[in-house]
């Protein structure tokens, strides 16, 4: 056998290419699996739209006679006219409904209560990207009780938690191991919001960005684009694409209004602060009142309807007639497109920004009983609105106060809603690409960015979603990266035995006294071939030396030239993670490590870097290792 030289380059490029089209044919099914989520969820997300609005007619509009005061792109057909209000009905609906939705929820999934954000962060880094087959179905049903029965709350956070699960049960029925199930989970989430937002490039953003406050999962990325390619196109080949909001055809970009737009922000998160600290307040005072879990639904959703009845009297007389919704009820989307455009029912001056500002205040109350109290409806949505109206009222006051015709409130309202969500759930760039997506370009892009980084600094230390963890490192689901990372810090010269005596060999040594010296040698399985200034010229594997003892005629011909293969060059410098890479790609269980002169100067073995990875393993705070059925093994034991 001859030798040579070979690189650590070349040997970690020949592995590679034999294992591309492996990796290849991962790549394709993973793509494959992402979009079975997406074809799923975008066709449970169209069943779940039509029920929901199909329950708000005949509940809300037929027996309430309410109207609900909708956005452009939540008509899904034609209602037909209004019928007599009943305000004493619409106080008593949206508890009714909430306790059914309670009852099904404690019965069958509890998971299911509250917005669904919250469980499906979870479900990715404590669950093993687990959720149960009976999560898409109960979701589905006490949603629509929720929100059908007058609870104020979104779409988008119920299906964030149904699409998840549907990409969850999904990787089960495929028997996929459990990083591909976390990745279906996150492409599920993206599938689900992409149905009923319409905005599949922010849906597919939001999905790898809202499960940490400070990093993003980009493994998922591309699977999550897709699912949400694809789940946007069921959706829209059912119900026609639309644009969910009305708004200007153009917004002008005027860089003396930059001010402006930060000041809003800072206004923006005063009012996000004030809803969580409102939500938060909602949720300890209803786990201390002293009655069953899915009972406190139905005190939230009473509450709900107890001030909405009164205030859709009042302003309904002042709008159009009684019971017209203004946002108070459901998503609120409506009254984030009066915002954004106006309407002919809003009064003018001061009047539309205390009006504006009013519906903001009350939907921050009604959101908080809602979803505070356990209810099964999102927070995204009335986020998006309450940013809306906020940011419409502010660029209002700021047209009345300048006196400047240039400044657009329609803008101020589409760059409010972003700033909102974007600062409280951490999600700076899907937020900022969802408003984009909605407003039809890119002309809001710079006040945006402005706006979210101002709210993203001024809510660092607050979150929607308690379920987030801040970075990578700190989730279960990564917490094997932890191991790799400190590999890769690792050096060999930390660990390489020096002083170990070893046996050796030149290129004319003898088959025979190889092989003895190989016998009486016990610990050591690589044997270096050197030359004459002692560098590594080749290496001999014990392995293979003893298959040649049953060929006695040929092995008292053979030297170690012809025996030997290329030599495994390992360095002090390198780090434990490539040295395990290589060893593990030459099969062999110790290996020589060389100086600059290419000179022995001690042994790496397995066992070193086996020693490494449990004592990092055994630092790991228990709280940051992943559940048993998941946990990293030690690195196997290569011969």
């Amino acid at each position: 056998m001859t030798s040579g030289p070979q690189s650590r380059k070349g040997l970690l490029r020949i592995p590679a290419l034999a294992r591309a089209p492996v990796d290849l044919r991962i790549l394709g099914r993973m793509f494959l699996h992402a979009a079975i989520v997406g074809a799923a969820a975008g066709l449970i997300g169209a069943l779940f739209f039509y029920g929901l609005e199909w329950t708000q007619h005949v509940v809300l509009e037929r027996l309430a006679g309410y109207v609900p005061l909708r956005a452009l792109g939540e008509h899904a057909s034609d209602r037909g006219e209004a019928h007599t209000f009943r305000p004493w009905l619409l106080v008593i609906l949206p508890g009714l409904g909430a306790l059914a939705a309670g009852l099904i929820s404690a019965r069958f999934a509890a998971e299911t209560q509250g917005g669904g954000g919250d469980a499906m962060i979870d479900a990715f880094h404590r669950q093993g990207g687990v959720m149960r087959r009976r999560v898409p179905i109960v979701k589905t049903i006490v949603s629509i009780f929720t929100l059908g029965f007058g609870g104020s709350g979104g779409r988008e956070g119920p299906t964030m938690q149904i699409g998840a699960a549907i990409g969850s049960i999904t990787a089960r029925y495929l028997r996929v191991d459990v990083r591909e199930r976390r990745i279906l989970l996150v492409a599920g989430c993206a599938a689900g919001m992409a149905a009923v937002f319409r905005t599949p490039l922010g849906a597919a953003l939001l999905a790898v960005e809202v499960l940490y406050r400070d990093d993003f999962e980009s493994d998922a990325l591309v699977p999550a684009l897709l699912a949400s390619v694809v789940s946007y196109s069921v959706f829209i080949s059912i119900y026609g694409e639309s644009r969910l909001f009305a708004h200007a055809a153009h917004y002008s970009f005027v860089p003396a209004q930059l001010p402006l737009y930060a000041v809003m922000a800072l206004v923006i998160s005063a009012m996000a602060t004030l809803f969580l600290g409102t939500l938060h307040f909602v949720q300890r005072r209803s786990k201390s009142i002293p009655v069953p879990v899915w009972f406190r639904p139905a005190i939230g959703g009473l509450a709900v309807g107890m001030i909405a009845a009164p205030a859709i009297l009042y302003v309904g007389e002042r709008i159009g007639g009684p019971g017209r919704g203004f946002g108070v009820l459901g998503g609120g989307y409506g009254a984030a497109e009066v915002a954004i455009i106006g309407s002919s029912w809003l009064p003018s001056g001061w009047r539309a920004v205390q009006l504006l500002a009013l519906l903001g205040l009350v939907k921050i109350l009604t959101t908080s009983l809602t979803v505070g109290t356990g209810g099964s409806a999102g927070d995204f949505g009335p986020s998006l609105v309450m940013g809306g109206l906020f940011g419409g009222a502010f660029g209002r006051a700021a047209q009345l106060i300048l006196k400047d015709p240039s400044i657009d409130p329609g803008a101020f309202a589409l760059v409010g809603m972003g700033t909102f969500y974007g600062g409280l759930a951490h999600v700076p760039v899907s937020s900022l690409v969802m408003v984009c997506e909605l407003a039809g370009s890119y002309d809001l892009l710079v006040p945006l960015m402005l706006s979210e980084a101002i709210a993203f600094v001024m809510l660092r230390k607050r979150s929607l979603y308690h379920a987030q963890v801040m970075s990578k490192r700190d989730s279960p689901a990564h917490s094997h990266e932890l191991i790799s990372d400190v590999l890769e810090q690792k050096r060999v010269a930390d660990v390489v035995e020096r002083d170990r005596p070893y046996a050796s060999f030149s290129r004319t040594s003898k088959v025979p006294e190889v092989m003895a010296k190989i016998a009486q040698n016990a610990w050591q399985d690589v044997f270096p071939v050197v030359d004459e200034a002692g560098k590594m010229i080749g290496i001999i594997d014990a392995s293979i030396v003893r298959t040649l003892a049953t060929e006695s005629e040929i092995v008292g011909l053979a030297v170690a030239d012809d025996i030997m293969q290329p030599p495994i060059e390992l360095r002090l410098d390198d780090d434990l993670h490539d040295a395990l890479e290589v060893m593990m790609t030459r099969g062999v269980r110790e290996s020589p490590v060389v100086d600059e002169l290419g000179v022995i100067v001690g042994f790496l073995d397995e066992a070193d870097i086996t020693r490494v990875y449990l004592e990092t393993t055994n630092a790991i705070p228990e709280s940051e290792q992943s559940e048993p059925s998941e946990r990293v093994q030690s690195p196997p034991r290569v011969r």
